[in-house]
């Protein structure tokens, strides 16, 4: 990379951050990187990152502060404090939160005098971490258009250039996210349905899946993210049912927030809570699937491996 490649700091290694500081470091930019869990950075430090005791120390030492973190309250205890990005941070320096989260956290930082100078982006993700493992991750950013073309060579080394968007001010990203999160968690309660009662009323499971693929029902969840459960039983534990429960919870509250009713979609977080209450905060995201097959009395599974799903 040239010498004016800037200095990332990655607040956040997770299972989603861990597979994008990788990425970063694979792109040729020096990393300085902190966790909860010193443990977390062990494979980054030993490939060159520097470790950072405190969110201030890795602003000081950073152009780019990157935040991935599970709810807007942990972006907000790594903004503030003594030891809080804030308190290290350069006046030109830019961060970009990429946590699933809400506009009001950032905009306490755009909305304040004191740091006029700073850059701030919001460009939350999907792909889960499979994705944030290949850096095929999805990207939908907020903010303002020279901050977003400036930020791009960064955000690539994360995201699948061509699915990286700009999708409008600060803000837009987290609310692009939010909505993105809601409709699949609604079509997997609606998959899930479906499938339970049409089994119920004698209908092979594989054949009323083909029959809904070559229909207008169709949808990609259908098609193929509902396989991991269908063919293996894996109701995706990489992303806990709680921190699915907090991304519907923030979407409901945002729906208050514009004064618009959701009245669908707060069905559908019920359903997911009682999923969590069912089968334990680090169940899978996927696990409300388990409900319609405790009521079946048999698990939802395909019998044959080798078919066509999208004929």
């Amino acid at each position: 990379m040239p010498s004016t490649t800037p200095n990332i700091g990655f607040i956040g290694l997770g299972h989603m951050g861990s597979g994008m500081t990788r990425n970063l470091q694979k792109a040729g930019f020096s990393l300085v990187v902190t966790d909860l869990r010193p443990g977390a950075a062990a494979e980054l430090v030993a490939n060159g990152a520097l470790w950072a005791e405190t969110a201030a120390e890795v602003a000081r030492l950073s152009d780019v502060i990157i935040t991935m973190l599970p709810t807007p309250k942990h972006v907000e205890a790594a903004l503030r404090g003594p030891n809080g990005i804030l308190a290290g941070i350069s006046p030109d320096a830019t961060w970009i939160d990429m946590s699933t989260s809400v506009p009001d956290v950032a905009k306490s930082v755009i909305n304040d005098p004191a740091f006029a100078g700073l850059h701030v982006l919001d460009a939350p993700v999907s792909g889960m971490s499979v994705g944030a493992a290949n850096g095929t991750l999805q990207i939908f950013i907020g903010g303002e258009s020279e901050d977003v073309i400036r930020m791009r060579p960064v955000l690539e080394a994360m995201g699948d250039p061509e699915r990286i968007l700009h999708v409008g001010g600060h803000g837009a990203g987290y609310a692009v996210k939010l909505m993105i999160n809601q409709l699949w968690f609604s079509h997997l309660v609606a998959t899930a349905e479906v499938l339970a009662v049409g089994t119920a009323a004698g209908v092979d499971l594989d054949v009323l899946r083909r029959s809904l693929i070559a229909s207008p029902a169709n949808s990609n969840f259908l098609e193929h993210d509902v396989l991991s459960v269908l063919d293996h039983g894996d109701y995706d534990e990489g992303f806990a049912i709680a921190l699915a429960c907090k991304d519907m919870g923030l979407y409901v509250d945002l729906s208050r927030t514009v004064g618009m009713p959701s009245e669908l979609s707060a069905l559908v977080e019920q359903i997911h809570r009682r999923a969590r209450r069912a089968y334990g905060d680090t169940a899978g995201e996927m696990s409300a699937i388990r409900l319609y097959e405790d009521l079946l009395g048999v698990p939802l599974r395909l019998a044959t491996a080798d078919r066509k799903v999208s004929a």
